[in-house]
């Protein structure tokens, strides 16, 4: 194919002239959906198709006589340009991606494929390019790329891109002879929003929670979420422990503040657990394992902070493993024949009347092996696992079993409180569980009595006055347990249809002593008669506490200064003996603990 010379008159778009001859390569040429560029054997462009005007902007008039290196973007490496000579040079043949740029600026990649035309005697006489746009098709490739490699909701890197980029960190960290953290972030009671505003609602939370910690933390860091509420950071090249526990305390802070998802306010606490390379592990699997222990070590210390791992973390996590399968074997082999749960009852003393008015029943677990389990540690247990929905739904049958057994036996007009956790709240199910137990045991509802801690009752406030509703209507009695140790508002306090309130024994416990604890106890009763609400105080030990509690105003008394919890068995016994001629319980001799 013999080539026209820059000196010679350009041809028109669209005429081939001397370069092509024959009608079939003409029409080839003219109607290919591919660009095609043709140039002379010294790589002077002169011919091109319409495709070529199309995709580059540019017509044969403006460049016949270039060289095609004139469309480069500059951001194809020089290593390419040296490979294609060397294959058309050798082989006559090349193909490959190159990037070029468009007469209005804007570059894109092309798949090229470039053949080096000889005569007879090995001259190159033409080169002849053809080449389309695979902008869509790598833009393609990118997305699924970054979708192997990021979150596709935060759009954080995800667990695959974490493991890599750690393990990338901890060897430049071990050359380096440097420290790097490791922290796991878990999002506190994050179920509770998915399970009664909805996942929209949570996905809302979780987008808003990636930015902050995007935002709380140097570029160099390392960000991503590994699954559910569940994120990770990790800083490389830190000084000491002490950056880590300062980034910590900043992503703390960071993403405590309130979340505005559509027409919810809502709000989220960490709890983050820290591992140390190298003491806390030399490879990725391990300090994550480890920052794992720790971070459930923080949701055991109350949540809303951060732990370092330590390794007795590792025996405590066996243990609480251990508690937790010993848990679900007990739960789930509860019969009315046997079972290794029981309820223990602990009276409340009315001030005025000297009388007892109530009972609270009390969950307890006798183990085979673990012996008396602390309510302090299996309760948490069960609440974090989902068990407390199938205990509770126990003690509440159980309760009302013991009620009826005490109507029997002609004790009337005590009250039995009823504990009901967060999540049996929330439960669709329990007001017919509520409705079955009373109907089943021949009880009314004034028989109960129903008590939510008082951040339960802050958790989902909408839901949560929705149901009291229902009980109150009902007739039962509600109580807010706890009083003083969450974060409720006052205004939102007032609109539950509640009758009591329980001042938390950590504020009774010193009130003699400590004058922050006279004054919250001073105000909480004063706050709840002004609400028109029954006030009663736990932890009562000493004739001190009892005295100093009446004359402020308190209406009933609970602690062992009466009695602590007893076994069902003895609550028949107790009671009468409280009611015989002459005794008055606010005469009681104190019990020994």
């Amino acid at each position: 194919m013999q080539a026209d010379r820059p000196g010679a008159p350009a041809p028109l778009l669209g005429e081939v002239g001397p370069v092509l001859s024959g009608e079939v390569l003409q029409r080839v040429f003219l109607q290919s959906h591919e660009a095609v560029l043709v140039c002379d054997g010294d790589n002077h462009i002169v011919a091109v198709n319409p495709a070529f005007v199309t995709l580059t902007g540019y017509t044969l008039a403006e460049v016949a006589g270039q060289d095609p290196k004139f469309l480069a973007s500059g951001r194809t490496d020089q290593q390419v340009y040296e490979s294609m000579w060397q294959a058309l040079q050798e082989k006559g043949f090349w193909q490959g991606e190159i990037w070029d740029r468009r007469k209005d600026g804007g570059v894109f990649p092309k798949w090229v494929s470039i053949s080096a035309l000889r005569d007879a005697s090995g001259v190159i006489l033409n080169y002849v390019a053809s080449f389309t746009d695979v902008s869509e098709s790598r833009e393609a490739a990118d997305r699924l790329v970054h979708l192997a490699y990021h979150d596709p909701l935060t759009h954080l890197p995800n667990r695959l891109a974490f493991e890599s980029q750690l393990e990338l960190a901890l060897r430049t960290c071990e050359r380096d002879n440097s420290q790097i953290a490791l922290m796991l972030i878990d999002l506190d009671r994050f179920k509770n929003i998915n399970d009664t505003l909805g996942h929209h609602v949570g996905d809302g939370l979780l987008r808003q929670v990636a930015l902050r910690l995007r935002e709380s933390v140097r570029a160099s860091d390392i960000v991503a979420r590994l699954g559910g509420d569940e994120f990770t950071v990790v800083l490389p090249d830190i000084d000491s422990a002490l950056t880590a526990a300062s980034v910590a305390g900043k992503l703390q802070r960071a993403l405590a503040g309130s979340y505005q998802v559509g027409e919810h306010t809502l709000y989220a606490t960490p709890s983050i657990g820290i591992s140390v390379f190298p003491s806390d592990g030399r490879d990725g699997e391990t300090m994550l394992r480890n920052a794992d222990t720790a971070m459930y070590h923080a949701k055991n210390a109350g949540r809303d902070n951060y732990q370092f791992y330590a390794a007795r973390m590792n025996e405590a996590a066996g243990e609480r493993l251990q508690m937790e399968n010993a848990l679900r074997h007990a739960v789930s082999s509860i019969t009315p024949e046997s079972s290794q749960f029981s309820l223990h009852f602990q009276p409340q003393m009315h001030i005025e009347s000297g009388r007892i008015v109530g009972l609270e029943a009390l969950a307890r677990w006798n183990h085979p092996t673990l012996g008396q389990v602390p309510p302090t540690r299996f309760i948490a247990i069960a609440e974090e696992t989902g068990l407390i929905l199938p205990l509770g739904d126990w003690v509440f049958w159980e309760s009302c079993r013991h009620i009826s057994a005490l109507r029997k036996a002609g004790i009337a007009d005590i009250r039995v409180a009823i504990n009901i956790s967060a999540q049996q709240l929330r439960h669709e199910n329990l007001p017919f569980v509520v409705r079955g137990a009373l109907a089943c045991y021949d009880l009314q509802p004034s028989d109960i009595e129903l008590e939510i801690t008082e951040s339960t009752a802050m958790q989902n406030p909408e839901v949560t006055l929705e149901i009291l509703n229902q009980f109150s209507d009902m007739g039962i009695v509600l109580a807010i347990d706890d009083f003083g140790t969450g974060y409720s508002s006052l205004a939102y306090l007032k609109h539950l249809p509640i009758h009591r309130l329980k001042l938390d024994r950590s504020f009774v416990k010193d009130i003699e002593t400590d004058i922050n604890d006279k004054a919250i106890c001073s105000a909480t009763v004063a706050l709840g008669h002004n609400l028109g609400l029954e006030l009663v105080a736990e932890g009562v030990e000493t004739i001190e506490q009892r005295d100093f509690l009446a004359r402020l105003g308190c209406d009933v008394l609970q602690g062992f200064l009466y009695s602590k919890p007893m076994p069902a068995d003895q609550v028949v016994d107790y009671l009468r003996g409280m009611a015989a001629p002459g005794v008055c319980a606010a005469n009681a001799v104190p019990r020994q603990a």
